[in-house]
């Protein structure tokens, strides 16, 4: 059964080794922040440098590992309808809404929500890493360096799946920064089961 997180808003749960983790945008354009940590010691969660150094590219998709921070492999992509995600933007916070867009009552964003989802599993605010940032499209010029976030590549309906690898909690949000999702909050919606979904060839 799909699950949908509403606009602005996160949440956590369990991810069995072996089960199918399916994140849809089921509007387009809309990023969503995940998270992994080891059920059995959330000190060991997943890092997008140990991910991005071992795969040796930016840019991670189809049959690409994330990795924890202990190099453990914790989930495997294994379906990718997008192929364009960002792992190496920090997750969206007041700060970001104050120090980039000048706001002066500024929503917590991502990080406070990924804090309050994943509160009742032990884990605090300064445990919570660098995201994979689903759907997000951030390029970066070669010769400047500079940064830019573009409107995400996903069109309404398309999918991530994800495989774990070992036992997880793992956290999601519906991205609250709008230049991430070209100005526009929607959902995100994900779908847990048993096995590989049916429309992977």
């Amino acid at each position: 059964m799909t699950t949908r997180i509403a606009p602005r808003s996160g949440t956590a749960f369990r991810l069995n080794k072996g089960q199918y983790l399916t994140v849809i945008d089921p509007e387009g354009e809309q990023v969503s922040d995940l998270l992994a940590y080891s059920a059995a010691d959330t000190r060991e969660y997943i890092s997008s440098g140990r991910s991005i150094d071992y795969a040796g590219r930016m840019f991670l998709s189809t049959g690409d590992p994330l990795y924890s921070n202990r190099s453990k492999v914790m989930l495997e992509i294994v379906a990718d309808e997008v192929g364009r995600h960002d792992f190496t933007l920090t997750p969206c916070s007041r700060d970001t809404f104050r120090i980039i867009y000048g706001d002066d009552d500024p929503h917590h964003g991502c990080q406070g929500n990924l804090e309050r989802a994943l509160a009742p599993y032990g884990i605090v605010p300064d445990d919570i890493p660098i995201a994979f940032n689903v759907f997000m499209n951030v390029e970066v010029d070669s010769a400047s360096g500079k940064i830019d976030v573009r409107p995400p590549k996903s069109r309404p309906g398309d999918r991530l799946v994800l495989r774990a690898t070992m036992d997880l909690i793992v956290a999601m949000t519906a991205c609250s920064a709008g230049q991430s999702n070209n100005f526009v909050y929607k959902p995100i919606d994900y779908l847990v089961s048993d096995s590989q979904p049916d429309w992977i060839a």
